[in-house]
């Protein structure tokens, strides 16, 4: 292992933010389902190391040992207040918690309970994650999250319930067409209910803004702009995250039926929904995560007039701000 010899800026991520395939490589690492296993010693001792690299205290250590610190403290605590944040709703624990929820949804031919079952069920988690990854510099009354839940399993169970209704009552369409249109029903419930969660439990930052600072880390205001910007990028994510894991095991399912091998052996249909949806997932949540940046950067002349004319401590003119926009 290479010590390391020149001083990293261990504030920054690993690989770069500007390019997309270096977001893609630090979100595989956030979400590492491995560092869910971290113990508290092992946690207290990364952050101890970082605080130690930063201050000066330690210069000559191991390069490799300083960003596998800096990988548990990214996917273990929170960017705006460093607390830690709860285990089932970490971002490297949503797999695991998803998958059983999804496998639910794709049940064949559900009844009214199985669907208001699951999707609320989804919504609930979803409201979960949305509460403990969002940006922390706009506290959220308890009303609030209790309103937008509620909101949100509406949504969710009245878009299902419609859209599997609608597929019954559609005529004139061949058994693979409407076997297709029905597997699509529980993407669109969780697309759309999905957007509406993250609006409503992030109605605070649209309404009142979120904090932005200067490339020196100083906060110098909260812009609602900002605020639509950070909530608009994570409800795509949210979309683009649902998209494969939905899509892609009735897919893949649907053409293995065409096989004899398979029709004659019933017993693996779970195990391969199964594998199909949590590689489909663990596949699609780095990349789904990775389409903006979770520091994101916004030229001040698309911000408020209030942040015109800032000054950055070299008395230069201040051009771009930053925010965290939350996962």
């Amino acid at each position: 292992m290479a010590e390391q010899t020149t001083m990293i800026d261990i504030s920054k991520p690993r690989y770069s933010q500007d390019s997309y395939l270096g977001r893609l490589r630090h979100f595989i690492e956030v979400t590492d389902m491995r560092t869910l296993f971290a113990t508290d010693s092992q946690l207290e001792a990364s952050k101890q190391l970082i605080a130690d690299y930063k201050a000066g205290k330690i210069t000559n250590v191991d390069e490799e040992m300083l960003w596998n610190a800096k990988k548990l403290i990214d996917s273990t605590f929170h960017p705006d207040t460093g607390e830690k944040v709860f285990l089932p709703f970490r971002m490297a624990c949503f797999v695991p918690t998803n998958v059983a929820i999804i496998m639910g949804m794709l049940v064949p031919n559900p009844g009214m309970g199985s669907i208001i079952f699951w999707q609320w069920m989804n919504q609930s988690v979803n409201v979960a994650f949305n509460y403990f990854n969002a940006n922390k510099t706009t506290k959220l009354e308890t009303s609030e999250v209790a309103a937008s839940y509620g909101s949100a399993v509406l949504a969710s169970c009245g878009i299902a319930v419609g859209l599997n209704e609608y597929v019954k009552r559609i005529k004139n369409v061949s058994p693979a067409t409407r076997a297709l249109i029905s597997r699509m029903v529980p993407f669109a419930a969780v697309a759309g209910a999905g957007t509406v969660n993250v609006f409503l439990m992030r109605q605070k930052e649209l309404r009142d803004g979120i904090t932005v600072t200067d490339s020196e880390g100083k906060a110098v205001g909260a812009s609602t702009r900002a605020g639509w910007m950070a909530v608009s990028q994570v409800a795509i994510s949210r979309i683009a995250t649902a998209f494969p894991a939905l899509m892609v095991p009735g897919y893949i399912l649907s053409k293995l039926e065409t096989q004899a091998w398979f029709r004659n052996n019933p017993r693996l249909a779970a195990p391969i929904n199964l594998a199909t949806i949590t590689l489909s997932l663990a596949a699609a949540l780095p990349c789904a995560v990775a389409l903006f940046p979770q520091r994101a950067e916004i030229s001040v002349a698309s911000l408020e007039a209030k942040f015109r004319g800032l000054k950055d401590s070299a008395g230069r003119p201040v051009e771009k701000l930053y925010f965290n926009r939350g996962l």
